[in-house]
């Protein structure tokens, strides 16, 4: 489980990139990169990390389903995750 530090900071930098995704768009069309360089460094989608919606976990995340790989065979084995069953051959 991932510190509630960590997981409160990527949820702050969430909320900055899409605060200012207007703004860096147009920056961005109009060419003006001074402008962009005085926007807060948070406000870049580049500094974005996935993490595990449950957990926190930074590794081994499956962005198809917004978890990590050990929520999901947890939730796969126990049925939650509906179309997905342990395969056998």
């Amino acid at each position: 489980m991932a510190k509630e530090s960590m997981k409160a900071r990527e949820r702050k930098r969430q909320r900055m990139v899409e605060k200012y995704a207007e703004k860096r768009a147009e920056l961005k069309a109009a060419g003006d990169y001074e402008g962009l360089q005085k926007l807060p460094k948070n406000a870049s989608p580049v500094r974005l990390h996935n993490r595990c919606q449950l957990t926190g976990r930074p590794k081994g995340y499956m962005r198809q389903f917004g978890i990590s790989r050990i929520n999901f065979r947890e939730m796969a084995l126990k049925g939650l995750i509906p179309g997905i069953k342990k395969t056998s051959w």
